[in-house]
């Protein structure tokens, strides 16, 4: 059974008011997960207790035995600071990782949006046994309706460039930049997408017609009929006046719906403003 965990934890600032990644590590270690999504990861970034650590080294060490990888949507200089900020996704994982992307996501202009940020996803395939799967793990525009829109319109881009890649001819390199990289269609996308059960970008997200193998929602898959847990605002009401609700998925492509096994979310985490959602996949 393979455990993944996706999970927006804020830089580790819990309702408590208190960094710590320990306390992150803890919550995750009770899954057992093999692959680890994470969001909201700073490196030399200034944080809400003063800090500025590389949480990216900090994470890494609390999982030892998991390979590590880190996508930036933000990389800047930082006054009177040697090292440059970052600020992205992280994902971790026990089963080998094949192969990395990196893809920066649009930023259309938007007059009306007050704020907004560089937006990134990190696209890795992990291999188990003699079958292959790419994990994507991104965290979308909040402020901003249109850039929202237009990530998720891109990342059905990348699943569908991925399709088109699957029927060009393998070049004869076995050991330069032209050797094949394993890039299958079976995928998973999570993260903190920002956006709310069957608004339009959740239906892009789900159009059946934009994709030869097209996303699902894990959770109507495992639970039909069933509301969405809610994984944020839960216990953080200054952020999020509006209370509890969904703001975190799993999408699987056709080709994973019936390796699909359990979803879950677990709501009584207060280490981030978000809550952790766990999936289950027979593969």
């Amino acid at each position: 059974m393979l455990t993944i965990i996706s999970w927006n934890i804020q830089n580790g600032l819990g309702i408590d008011g208190q960094v710590s990644l320990e306390r992150i590590a803890e919550t995750i270690k009770e899954n057992k997960p093999d692959i680890i999504c994470l969001q909201e990861v700073s490196r030399f970034m200034p944080l809400p207790d003063g800090s500025n650590a590389d949480q990216f080294q900090k994470l890494k060490a609390l999982f030892p035995s998991y390979e590590a990888v880190f996508g930036a949507a933000i990389d800047t200089e930082i006054a009177d600071q040697e090292e440059r900020g970052q600020f992205g996704n992280m994902i971790l994982s026990t089963l080998p990782i094949r192969s990395v992307f990196n893809h920066p996501l649009p930023q259309p202009a938007d007059l009306n949006a007050k704020k907004h940020m560089a937006r990134q996803c990190i696209e890795v395939t992990i291999e188990v046994g003699s079958k292959a799967f790419r994990i994507i793990t991104t965290h979308l525009e909040f402020h901003s309706f249109i850039q929202r829109s237009a990530q998720s319109e891109h990342i059905l881009f990348l699943q569908k460039q991925v399709e088109h890649l699957q029927s060009f001819a393998h070049p004869t390199d076995k050991k330069g930049p032209y050797k094949p990289l394993k890039r299958p269609n079976e995928c998973i996308v999570c993260g903190d997408f920002n956006f709310a059960v069957n608004s339009p970008e959740y239906q892009t997200m789900t159009n059946p017609t934009l994709l030869d193998d097209k996303f699902n929602d894990a959770w109507v898959i495992a639970n039909p009929n069933t509301e969405h847990a809610p994984t944020c605002g839960i216990f953080d009401h200054v952020q999020w006046p509006e209370k509890s609700h969904c703001r975190d998925f799993f999408f699987i492509t056709d080709s994973l719906k019936n390796s699909l096994q359990e979803i879950s979310v677990n709501q009584t985490s207060q280490a981030s403003d978000h809550q952790p959602v766990t999936i289950q996949l027979d593969l």
